[in-house]
């Protein structure tokens, strides 16, 4: 598990996930070296555990960026909500959400029995739903940036909603009680990002952020389609500096390998952005005799 800082696209912080097959195999265990404290945790709570870590040395990341593996988890945008993090990250289309306007009704109480709890009258649609219902004509082209072969560009969408269902309901319950005491059944709104190419027949991505409503639709897209900068940083600890080639049987060695890799994309990160230093020209390098000019 690697999150990265993003100010220096560099890794930040480093977890093993343990499936289950492992932890609960004690001569595996016993073997390799793995901590007894050490059991299965799921993957978007070890990308929170990471978080948590680097705020212990003084460092809450400005912005979360993930795949839809991360970001179609209710309970990991609930926790980067938790965090005060922003995020923009990726779900799969058939998220449910209501639209911005949609308000609960409390239906009336009879007296008997517990007293109704409030409701939204319309069921959610899919975000691909809510993309298709806008169509075409309410995209706009956006370019993010220069590619190997011209502009990055394709037509996106930002449109501010409510995700729905039973996760992400129980969460915002719990966040408004915790916070005010009760809760009046209103679900947070967020923005969904659409990107709908020209030559594609329906939109082909789904972001979710919870940035401010004012945020530029091109610094929405800049932001969702930044995994570009993440990708290549994995290929060079992958490829470049052998992240993957680790053969070993143990906890320690797994450590210690990432740790050194991790300390040589730092210094490459840093090599590569620290500005060039203006050094004298080496006496070797000078002519002997001046040039002459015709």
């Amino acid at each position: 598990m690697l999150t990265w800082n993003r100010a220096s696209t560099r890794p930040g912080a480093v977890q093993l996930f343990m499936p289950r097959e492992w932890t609960d195999d004690a001569v595996r265990r016993r073997r390799t070296g793995v901590p007894e404290d050490v059991g299965h945790r799921e993957k978007w709570r070890l990308a929170l555990d990471a978080l948590d870590e680097l705020a212990t040395w003084g460092h809450v990341p400005p912005l979360v960026v993930a795949d839809a593996g991360y970001g179609h988890n209710a309970d990991f945008r609930g926790g980067l909500d938790e965090r005060g993090i922003g995020y923009v990250v990726a779900v799969r289309s058939d998220v449910t959400a209501h639209p911005q306007d949609a308000q609960p009704l409390t239906p009336p109480w009879s007296g008997n029995g517990r007293k109704p709890q409030p409701r939204y009258r319309d069921e959610p649609a899919s975000v691909a739903a809510w993309a298709a219902r806008r169509g075409r004509q309410a995209f706009t082209e956006v370019t993010w940036r220069e590619g190997s072969r011209g502009p990055m560009r394709s037509h996106f969408l930002a449109m501010r909603v409510r995700p729905a269902g039973v996760r992400p309901r129980r969460l915002a319950q719990a966040a408004a009680v915790t916070r005010d005491g009760h809760w009046d059944g209103v679900l947070p709104e967020v923005t969904l990002l659409v990107e709908w190419p020209r030559q594609a027949e329906a939109p082909t991505g789904y972001w979710l952020s919870n940035l401010p409503d004012d945020t530029p639709l091109a610094e929405l897209v800049r932001l969702a389609k930044i995994h570009w900068r993440i990708e290549h940083d994995y290929r060079e600890l992958k490829h470049g500096l052998g992240l993957d080639h680790f053969e070993g049987r143990s906890w320690n060695g797994w450590h210690h390998h990432v740790t050194l890799v991790t300390a040589a994309h730092a210094f490459l990160t840093e090599q590569r952005l620290a500005p060039k230093a203006h050094t004298p020209a080496s006496p070797s390098t000078r002519p002997s005799t001046p040039s002459k000019t015709y």
